[in-house]
């Protein structure tokens, strides 16, 4: 729901749900994740126009995230500090899709991120510290994207990939340096079998969202608990 209304001058804190294509407002049968979607077969019960395969997708996604959260974290956090970390992953799945889907970082969602990321961040790492590599991994990733934005003129890099470069450094601190080149590594590879499976349709100029593979790196660091240094 957050996907599809952001930037659309409707509300993502009230206002009824609906289809798209006839307007029925839909109960709370018909809202009950990923088991309404099957209930339905897909289908709005009223004019039954399909519904978009990206609702039970993004649905089982976050709750794999959340299941995956509480079995890593939830018997050694703080519920506050728990309940941020579930705020964090909401905002991550939402720049995920949304990124995909209009080749932009919301900047509502990664404020959120930056401001939930410095929160985790004081409560697991401590004092910031401007001698500490974890407190200054956030501001040097930021300036790396930012770096790679001005030299290109935005063709290499969007900033919304800086500000999310920021909330991921406050996130894993030193360990951002991992979630950054599976991030790489993984935009290279795809972008690769796009240029030679897809002929055509893609070539070396084409546009590429980066923050998904961002994502990806940064959340199999942090729940995972991988790092290579």
């Amino acid at each position: 729901m957050v996907i599809l209304r952001l930037n659309t001058g409707r509300s993502i804190v009230s206002g009824r749900s609906r289809c798209f294509s006839c307007s029925h407002i839909l109960t709370w049968r018909e809202l009950v994740p990923v088991l309404s979607f099957i209930s339905s077969s897909g289908k709005c019960r009223n004019c039954g126009t399909r519904i978009s395969l990206q609702y039970p997708i993004v649905e089982l996604a976050t709750g794999f995230l959340f299941a995956l959260s509480a079995y890593r974290f939830f018997d050694d956090l703080p519920i506050i500090l728990f309940a941020s970390l579930l705020g964090i992953i909401s905002c991550l799945v939402v720049i995920f899709v949304y990124d995909i889907k209009h080749k932009i970082i919301p900047d509502k969602l990664v404020y959120i991120f930056i401001l939930l990321s410095i929160f985790w961040h004081y409560s697991v790492f401590g004092m910031f510290s401007l001698y500490s590599l974890d407190t200054l991994a956030g501001p040097l990733t930021f300036a790396f994207f930012a770096l790679l934005w001005l030299v290109s003129s935005g063709r290499w890099m969007g900033f919304g990939d800086a500000k999310l470069g920021l909330g991921m450094g406050l996130l894993l601190g030193s360990a951002v340096v991992t979630a950054l080149m599976i991030a790489f590594w993984l935009g290279a590879i795809l972008g690769l079998f796009m240029l030679f499976i897809q002929k055509g349709r893609y070539t070396i100029k084409s546009e590429i969202p980066f923050a998904p593979f961002l994502i990806i790196g940064m959340l199999t660091v942090f729940l995972f608990n991988i790092s290579f240094f």
